[in-house]
């Protein structure tokens, strides 16, 4: 009879083994340390570690594994694999009994043994060595795994779940980490040392090169070399694994969102890829203007699914490489007005053709007199919206801005997603020119409302929720693309300018701390901002500078094979020729919603050159306020008034009724002479923000 315990073991050990996975569903079951994200082909983009305490890379087929590795594995640990059905009786019946099942040398124990003895935990070899129980039921699951399992299956498991050195588990582990390549490239010395590191994971580097040169020597190969190899290997740093690492702010936004299940992401892997080269080519051609950061998203206009995601420059360039800049908010600059311009559209304020007053404006605010000035410090009178809003004036915004009031504006503005954290009295006019901060994410996704007619929707997401009048939207989309509208700051042959339909709009904010470049296709929106992570100011970097030619090279990819579309015109808008009182622009078609078309343009009251005595600008007290977006070589103030001699802070500048002074920050009094050198008036002003430092600086553009 046998022994009681002889026959319990039998039966938990037969209990243990009929409950043993298939092979499919132990596959499913391995975890990994590191989420790899993929992108929507299934293509590997990023790679983000998640367990600390074990490194165990993504399953590999047996096909990709190297025929060396497995050759040194079974002269190794089972040379008469293909031969047993899980347990090598010949080798135990070369063996005494009391060795049968010493591990120390694991003679008797096969693959298959070990294998079993991984996927059940009673079964693990404690530090004290296998119970008579526990390696009687490794035997028995053993024949069991070989009853259900192929041999290849058996050795693929095996190679994916067996503990090497530390903390790596598996061979791509193993061979990405220390040698640096995936499994199927290892060589004979490396699938040598892999074997034997499978004896003795943590064996003395000595001891693990003489089994490595014995397993060598077998095969009729050199052992020269083996335990520098090993060494350089051992030394390596455990970093990333192989493979590319280009969406690692989106692959932590995916991992919050989702989980870890969800690896297959909405990502162009193309797309992503010239994305981050892009960004990084062009903070290299802006090198000396001190600019180091910059992000790119790119958004389906349909779905709202992200094909591209560029949170930062990267650690090479960034001094913040782990923030996401495409979360971050940051003043959006010019990048506003577009929603200006919409809802002056919607309320019936203006047409696209209106003639609106583009001439000197002080507006008050708390900290007194805020004076908006143009791109190019010079002010065309009356000018169309169309013309406008495609030279990106500010003082026709700000007007604009003024008439709707701060409070309708600022609500309008956070229905397109952008949050804007204070209140509409808080930023008072300059609402109008991009003060708030709003993330590039909410900025880039508000465009992609205006393409779809004023329809939002989260990204991704649904349902949308209309937000704005489609009528009001398509015409802003419609000066936004047309070229010859901005010809006047940007000329006809700017980095704005693409072969089909594209509307699009830079910005920069307040002394160049960030600058911007957001438009949409008939397909695609693609939003691009470019900065320092410390918020210092760029040199001589604005919107069509700095961000404008990253927009221009992801636009003319997108639409490499098919030229983008204009949209067509939603229902209640008609097309009508308009004409404009001598001196004007030139007649041209314009759209218009039903009932507010004109055929004749003609403006309300003319700008009278002001004849007065004294000085006429700038008035006393006034502070500039200068757009970060104009060149430093044209940052001109005009001082005009009654002919005389001009003298500021005690220097005289020069005579005339009219006289241009390059800006310096700081508080200043004017004063202005008569013929007899007595003083006809004397004013006190204030220059914020605007520096005329270098040549260089000189001559950048917007």
């Amino acid at each position: 009879m046998k022994p009681s315990w002889l026959l319990a073991a039998l039966l938990a050990c037969g209990s243990a083994a009929q409950a043993l996975p298939g092979f499919a569903e132990f596959r499913s079951a391995h975890k990994v340390s590191d989420y790899l994200l993929l992108d929507r082909h299934g293509e590997p983009l990023q790679s983000l570690r998640l367990d600390k305490t074990r490194r165990a890379l993504p399953w590999v087929p047996l096909a990709q594994m190297s025929p060396a590795l497995l050759q040194a594995l079974l002269l190794s640990e089972d040379r008469r694999f293909y031969e047993h059905s899980g347990v090598d009786w010949g080798a135990v019946a070369a063996s005494a009994w009391g060795n049968l099942w010493n591990e120390r040398t694991r003679g008797a124990s096969t693959l298959t043994m070990q294998l079993a003895g991984l996927m059940d935990a009673d079964l693990a070899r404690p530090a004290a060595g296998r119970s008579a129980t526990q390696k009687l039921g490794q035997a028995i699951s053993a024949k069991r795994l070989e009853a259900r399992w192929s041999k290849a299956q058996i050795l693929e498991a095996y190679l994916n779940s067996a503990p090497f050195r530390g903390e790596l588990v598996g061979i791509a582990a193993l061979s990405q980490t220390l040698f640096g390549k995936q499994p199927a490239g290892l060589d004979a010395q490396e699938g040598a040392i892999a074997a034997a590191l499978l004896r003795a994971p943590n064996a003395k580097p000595a001891v693990v090169a003489q089994r490595a040169c014995a397993v060598l020597k077998e095969q009729g190969l050199s052992c020269a070399g083996v335990e520098g190899q090993l060494t350089a290997a051992l030394q390596r740093r455990a970093g990333m694994p192989l493979g590319e690492q280009l969406a690692p702010h989106y692959a932590r936004q995916v991992l919050r969102a989702d989980g870890p299940a969800a690896q297959r992401s909405s990502l162009d892997g193309r797309l992503q890829r010239l994305a981050v080269a892009t960004l990084k080519r062009q903070l290299a051609e802006l090198g000396g203007r001190n600019v180091e950061d910059g992000a790119v998203l790119v958004l389906d206009n349909a779905s709202g699914a992200v094909l591209a995601w560029v949170g930062s420059s990267g650690g090479s360039l960034s001094t913040a490489p782990e923030l996401d800049f495409v979360l971050a908010r940051r003043q959006p600059g010019s990048t506003l007005k577009p929603f200006v311009y919409q809802l002056a559209l919607e309320k019936r304020l203006i047409t696209a053709a209106s003639l609106l007053d583009d001439s000197p404006a002080q507006l008050s605010t708390g900290h007194g007199l805020y004076l908006p000035q143009n791109y190019d410090r010079s002010f065309r009178g009356w000018v169309s919206a169309r013309a406008a809003l495609g030279n990106s004036l500010n003082v026709p915004a700000v007007r604009l801005g003024a008439m709707l009031g701060a409070d309708a504006l600022f609500e309008r503005l956070n229905s397109w997603g952008l949050a804007l954290p204070e209140s509409g009295g808080y930023y008072g006019d300059s609402l109008a020119l991009g003060s708030p901060d709003v993330s590039l994410l909410a900025l880039t996704n508000a465009y992609r409302a205006l393409a779809n007619g004023g329809r939002w929707a989260p990204v991704p997401g649904r349902p949308q929720r209309r937000v704005a009048e489609a009528a009001s939207a398509f015409i802003v989309g419609d000066m936004l693309a047309d070229n010859s509208a901005r010809a006047l700051t940007f000329g006809l042959d700017s980095e704005l300018a693409t072969r089909g339909f594209a509307a699009v709009k830079t910005g920069t904010s307040k002394d160049l701390r960030d600058n911007w470049c957001v438009g949409f296709s008939e397909r695609y929106t693609v939003g691009v901002w470019v900065g320092n992570a410390g918020g210092e100011p760029m040199h001589g970097v604005s919107g069509i500078s700095g961000a404008a030619p990253v927009w221009q090279a992801l636009m003319a990819y997108l639409h490499r094979d098919q030229l983008s579309k204009p949209p067509a015109a939603p229902p209640g808008l008609l097309r009508q020729t308009v004409a404009f009182e001598p001196g004007g622009e030139p007649a041209r078609p314009e759209w218009f919603v039903r009932g507010t078309e004109q055929a004749r343009m003609r403006a309300s009251a003319q700008q009278a050159t002001q004849q007065m005595a004294g000085i006429a600008n700038p008035r006393d007290g006034a502070i500039y306020a200068l757009d970060p977006d104009i060149p430093p070589a044209a940052q001109k103030i005009r001082f005009e008034g009654e002919s005389g001699v001009w003298v500021l802070d005690g220097k005289r500048l020069g005579r005339g009724a009219r006289l241009s002074w390059a800006p310096w920050p700081g508080r200043h009094e004017l004063k202005l002479l008569g013929s007899r050198g007595q003083v006809l008036q004397a004013i006190k002003f204030e220059v914020r923000g605007a520096t005329l430092k270098t040549a260089s600086a000189a001559t950048a553009q917007r």
